[in-house]
């Protein structure tokens, strides 16, 4: 199976590549990997603009977008759809136009095209721009706060929400535990679950089918 990923560097991402098959895996990212990734994990090192092109030479059965910014880190709501939203159907267009049958995306819990909140609805119409593609199959992952160490600029709101997150989680009753926390390595492997799945449509994963799948995969 080739799989292509968009989005290594980050949280979810980073775990990815350790828990899913090299063989066939293309990597795109705009720096490169520190510490380096295996030998065995094609590597694209370039400017957005140029993912596009790469995916098609690609070819993947499989594209996985684990991108994700913050409007502060993006530095206005604009720059933050263009990562979130118009990066993620732009790759979906690439894997499509290369004959991928699957499309798996890391988007948010609460994610929804209809929300009053900017982050969630930019995150909703990326879900919902995936799903006209398409692709045999959709895969949407809805984590909670993400748990973990994240390489580059700290996200200030987030690091003090995770060390919250013991107790915010205990007081979260179990019919809402889909907004409780989750660590990315969960997310990573129910993604790692998911890959290559035979069933046709589109299927949401939440904090507790991610954490079943994650367990599962083990």
């Amino acid at each position: 199976m080739r799989a292509s990923v968009a989005g290594g560097t980050g949280l979810v991402g980073g775990h990815l590549l350790g828990v899913i098959p090299h063989d066939g895996l293309m990597v795109l990212a705009r720096r490169a990997f520190d510490p380096p990734l295996s030998a065995s994990i094609k590597q694209c090192i370039a400017q957005p603009k140029d993912w596009a092109a790469m995916v098609r030479d690609h070819k993947p059965d499989v594209f996985i977008s684990a991108l994700g910014t913050t409007i502060r880190q993006a530095g206005s709501q604009a720059a933050f759809r263009a990562v979130d939203h118009d990066l993620v159907l732009e790759m979906a267009r690439a894997a499509k136009d290369a004959g991928a049958r699957q499309f798996i995306i890391v988007s948010s819990v609460g994610a929804s095209a209809a929300s009053s909140n900017f982050y969630l609805k930019t995150k909703g119409q990326a879900e919902d721009g995936v799903r006209t593609m398409g692709f045999l199959r959709v895969d949407i992952m809805r984590p909670g706060l993400l748990r973990g160490n994240r390489q580059g600029p700290p996200r200030i709101g987030e690091r003090f929400a995770a060390a919250l997150s013991p107790v915010t989680d205990l007081l979260t009753p179990r019919a809402f535990d889909r907004y409780r926390s989750i660590a990315a390595a969960d997310v990573a492997a129910a993604i790692a679950r998911c890959l290559g799945a035979a069933p046709e449509g589109t299927f949401i994963h939440h904090n507790r089918e991610m954490l079943g799948a994650a367990q599962i995969g083990r």
